[in-house]
């Protein structure tokens, strides 16, 4: 899946369309925990939609597991 399709995707699911990148992201981490779409199309998308300027909000980076590991 690519970022087209994703947001045909989520025209078809919300019935309207963005260019919102961080409206976006969102809709692909939900796709991703509903098992609508794989770990490998989620981290390419992330990674797409980071490189058109989304970003991951702070309150989700101080709560992140990953981010916070160390």
């Amino acid at each position: 899946m690519d970022i087209h399709e994703l947001k045909s995707k989520f025209i078809r699911s919300r019935d309207y369309s963005t260019d919102d990148v961080n409206a976006l992201m969102d809709f692909a981490k939900k796709a991703y925990i509903h098992n609508e779409i794989n770990i490998k199309e989620y981290r390419l998308l992330v990674r797409e939609l980071e490189s058109h300027g989304a970003v991951i909000p702070e309150i989700e980076k101080e709560n992140s597991l990953i981010e916070n590991s160390n």
